[in-house]
């Protein structure tokens, strides 16, 4: 339960495809339980084993579109013909319970996600090498070849945008991966301003404000 006007942090973590950016945030959330993964709404099919409202909010493109009309949106965007976007209303009102909160975006979407909430922690993993990165995504055997090359192709792209980000992390080993990014969400809660919220009581008797006449 959150101390009164403490509020989450949002971490925005973006990677090319391929760099293992799923499968890393799937154990963010199982080591700490305070973490939440913000469920984005894509025009995508849903694939097999995926559920409406875990995976993603499974919405046709005339319902997306109206959305964006709307300006229900965070940040949105058109990733191999597809839309993928995050709720503005969920993500403001779980960051203000005081729960933290991933994103998982591409360099578009981080970006604006960085306008609107300037105070967002951004990372971006990579893989060690292009070389790897092509094995992955020819060993994960999903994609038809000329789909893994337009997503090599992209990955270039969202690869030259990695210095705009915070942190950045290496997927060479999984579960060094891992560790830095904990460390990165630890970090930030222990900064003092968001220390100095939820331990006011505390700061104040060990600093003997408590004492002082009203």
């Amino acid at each position: 339960m959150s101390q009164a006007g403490e509020t989450g942090t949002l971490f925005v973590i973006s990677a090319p495809s391929g760099a293992g950016k799923t499968s890393l945030v799937a154990e963010m959330v199982r080591a700490d339980q305070k973490l939440g993964v913000s469920v984005s709404h894509t025009t995508r099919p849903m694939r097999e084993g995926e559920k409406d409202g875990v995976n993603y909010h499974f919405v046709s493109r005339a319902e997306f579109e109206a959305m964006i009309s709307r300006g229900e949106f965070l940040e949105h965007a058109d990733v191999f013909g597809n839309y993928y976007g995050t709720s503005m209303v969920w993500v403001r009102e779980t960051l203000a319970r005081g729960h933290d909160v991933i994103l998982e975006i591409d360099w578009q979407g981080a970006e604006q996600v960085r306008r609107l909430i300037p105070e967002c922690v951004s990372v971006f993993i990579v893989p060690p090498s292009y070389e790897i990165l092509r094995d992955r995504l020819v060993g994960r055997g999903t994609d038809a070849s000329d789909v893994v090359e337009r997503r090599l192709s992209e990955a270039r792209e969202e690869c030259r945008h990695a210095e705009e980000f915070d942190y950045l992390v290496v997927n060479d080993d999984f579960r060094e991966a891992l560790a830095d990014l904990l460390a990165v969400v630890r970090s930030q809660r222990l900064q003092i301003i968001i220390q100095r919220s939820r331990h006011r009581h505390l700061l104040a008797g060990l600093s003997g404000e408590n004492d002082k006449p009203a």
